[in-house]
């Protein structure tokens, strides 16, 4: 067992590490459990072949509860590391084009303010509308994934997003543009939680390393290309609309993979359709429910009120999610100020042209492909500690590098605001990206497989709280940028980022030391069990270890 949790708390069951890689026959179980039928035989259900054995009587008032076999090929945590690695792929690329579609709108500001008579600000809130919309549409994405299924999801919003990006390119006013863009960020924004989620349903903590650094990295490379894209199209004679035709064209690439690859991943919805498929293999005769909908509601209103509410409860009673929920904010929201802050030091204070001012941002991507590249060694880290205790899940063994990043960030952001202006060379302040980006990839790496391992499958509402903070300052930033650099000057405008930085770098290294102790006293956190004498287990416990599962906690918001 990884943890321990109050003995009133709902449990849900993950596929153990060991499950996973050792396929073997279940005992046959003395227990008294009534014996489902055998569903026909069909191809993607190979456990069909052989009764399965679920507790209960069939009836409305004793239904047998479906869970999982050993070693079943439809838990997403069996099924082949290719499958796997590919929706992973998936997953982190319908994250990035959310991210690019947010900034390559910037590479043509200029271009399109001047035909649309649009004065700065105004242009500047096509990106912080966007920016705005990831942090509302989660609050109804997510509930709507736990009741639908994570796919339904992905599709209906991918193609939503996709047909928004029509606005900007045939619109012909300012407000046409803005209000399709703060409506694209609303429906882009659904992989940016329920990704994160879809990768906890089929990684064990001890493999998601890789699999969540590439979902951690993709919202910080994507601001970073697009710009690029966008400024250099906007100078030729394809004008900055072709922009959004490039956005429209990745949208759709990214929708149609998305329906093509991505299958549904989270568990309790698959169990509900199996326990569907066992009612009507029987003819209706015998009454099945998934384990998950024991004794709770599935109404949309209650799961919509239950939900809607967890991100902004975890922010208000949950430390670990408020303090990184800031921590990410600054960092992240710090990115989108610069895109309206490179304009201002590199083409109004250095005459760059919009394409080589885009450029600039290079500095920013080569971080990020360094603070990718150091996954691995983060990973090997975390390893030694599960091995140092028994191989038990340790969350804040994933803060290794979250702790470097606290420290270079600032100094990064100092580095930037005291060579940005025109005496000292420019590569200086482009270099100084490098280090910002390096930063920023290993802060977002680590602090979300931090919540991941925190919160188990309560990491889609820990992850939605953290994106509402994020985008709310993200959407403040870059509208405060050009006052800000006009009154205090370049280098007075970096600091204030770099001082809240700054003032954000002891976070991990507090986690990192009290982090055991601030879970232990959470009813949704994991707790550590290893300090604590083990207890018998119950004869369900031990069935369920046999089983190849983990127990983790859930328990609802009311």
């Amino acid at each position: 067992m990884s943890m321990t949790v109050p003995m009133s708390q709902t449990t849900t069951l993950h596929a153990d590490e060991e499950a996973v890689r050792k396929v073997e026959q279940a005992p046959n179980s003395d227990t008294k459990m009534a014996v489902s039928p055998s569903a026909p035989p069909s191809s993607d259900c190979a456990w069909q072949d052989k009764p399965l054995k679920y507790p209960g009587r069939g009836t409305h008032a004793d239904p047998y509860v479906v869970d999982w076999d050993l070693a079943d090929p439809e838990n997403p945590f069996n099924w082949s590391s290719r499958r796997r690695w590919a929706i992973t792929f998936q997953l982190a690329m319908a994250t990035f084009t959310v991210s690019f579609c947010s900034s390559c709108y910037s590479g043509g500001l200029a271009s399109m303010d001047r035909e649309l008579h649009m004065s700065q600000v105004v242009g500047i809130l096509g990106v912080s509308l966007y920016v705005l919309g990831f942090g509302l549409g989660p609050l109804v994405f997510a509930p709507l994934g736990e009741l639908y299924g994570r796919r339904i999801v992905f599709i209906v919003t991918g193609c939503i997003f996709t047909l928004f990006h029509l606005g900007g390119a045939l619109g012909h006013s300012a407000t046409t543009i803005l209000v399709t863009r703060a409506l694209a960020g609303i429906f882009g924004s659904a992989p940016l939680t329920n990704a994160g989620g879809a990768l906890s349903d089929m990684w064990t903590p001890r493999e998601r390393g890789i699999a969540s650094s590439l979902y951690g990295t993709a919202p910080w490379m994507g601001p970073v290309l697009g710009p690029i894209v966008g400024g250099w199209i906007s100078e030729t004679r394809l004008g900055w609309r072709f922009s959004f035709w490039i956005m429209f064209i990745v949208a759709a690439l990214n929708a149609l993979a998305c329906i093509i690859i991505t299958p549904e991943t989270f568990g309790p919805v698959l169990l509900r359709k199996r326990a569907r498929r066992l009612m009507k293999a029987s003819g209706g005769k015998l009454v099945y429910i998934s384990k998950f909908d024991v004794g709770r509601s599935q109404s949309i209103s209650h799961v919509l009120r239950r939900d809607m509410g967890r991100p902004f409860y975890f922010l208000a009673t949950e430390p670990i999610v408020l303090l990184l929920a800031i921590y990410i904010a600054i960092a992240y929201a710090t990115l989108y100020a610069f895109f309206a802050a490179y304009p201002i030091v590199f083409q109004d204070h250095r005459h760059f042209s919009a394409g080589e001012g885009g450029l600039a941002f290079l500095g920013i991507g080569l971080g990020n492909i360094i603070g990718l590249s150091l996954a691995p060694a983060q990973n090997r880290l975390y390893w030694r500690a599960m091995d140092r205790h028994g191989g038990q899940t340790i969350p804040e063994a994933r803060l290794y590098l979250p702790m470097l990043g606290g420290v270079t960030l600032p100094i990064s952001l100092f580095w930037f605001a005291w060579t940005s202006d025109p005496p000292v060379h420019w590569i200086v302040p482009v270099i100084a990206g490098t280090p910002f980006g390096l930063s920023c990839a290993i802060i977002m790496q680590g602090l979300t497989q931090y919540l991941m391992d925190t919160y188990s499958i309560y990491c889609a509402s820990a992850i939605a709280s953290t994106v509402v903070t994020r985008s709310v300052v993200a959407f403040i930033f870059p509208l405060i940028s050009p006052a800000l650099y006009g009154n205090l000057g370049d280098a007075w405008a970096c600091s204030v980022f770099a001082f809240l930085s700054l003032a954000c770098m002891p976070v991990p290294f507090l986690f990192y030391r009290y982090g055991s102790w601030v879970r232990s006293k959470s009813k949704y956190a994991l707790h550590d069990d290893w300090r604590e004498p083990q207890p018998v287990a119950p004869p369900r416990a031990v069935e369920d270890d046999k089983k190849g599962y983990t127990v983790s906690s859930e328990k609802a918001v009311k």
